[in-house]
């Protein structure tokens, strides 16, 4: 039986863009850094995030999902935009100095000198494969580099476009 590879390296994708479907807000716990933590219990308390062991996290509700997502005619939007951990922001992509999940030429990304491994996790409905577009490599993927680096704040290209997404999203928003 074949193994199913969960991540893949970026050069076997074409483009990617947030298509707003929410099933990362469901899937996976944010883990916070302590500023991160911090920032939101100022804004909205401290019962909207629950402590592991060794990590803090943003409270999941009963169904999985994360407590700052919001369901609006099946286009799912972040509560917490203007502070979005870096987890969720990075998302699907893992920015690595060594390769972790293999095919290290597939996944190599120069960025100012530096060598990064950046793999996709295949579960993310917004991946298109195939050949990686000139856009794709050298904006979206240098905006995610810079994100994990610490480089850069807002997003751009490594966000859903809400307004592209739904028309009346300006009256929302």
């Amino acid at each position: 039986m074949a193994e199913r590879m969960l991540f893949v390296p970026w050069r076997y994708i074409s483009d990617w863009k947030c298509i707003a479907c929410g099933k990362c807000c469901k899937a996976y716990s944010v883990v916070l850094s302590f500023p991160e933590w911090l920032k939101i219990v100022k804004n909205y308390g401290v019962d909207k995030t629950v402590s592991g062991l060794d990590k803090l996290f943003i409270k999941r509700r009963s169904d999985g999902s994360c407590v700052f997502s919001y369901n609006l005619s099946n286009m799912y939007l972040c509560g917490l935009q203007r502070m979005k951990p870096k987890a969720c922001k990075l998302w699907p992509f893992q920015i690595l100095s060594k390769p972790k999940f293999g095919y290290v030429n597939e996944a190599v990304y120069y960025y100012g000198g530096n060598k990064f491994f950046i793999y996709a996790d295949s579960t993310c409905s917004g991946l298109r494969y195939g050949k990686p577009t000139w856009e794709f490599t050298n904006y979206t993927l240098k905006e995610f580099v810079e994100i994990a680096l610490g480089r850069r704040i807002n997003q751009s290209k490594t966000t859903a476009n809400i307004r592209f997404l739904h028309p009346y999203a300006r009256f929302i928003i």
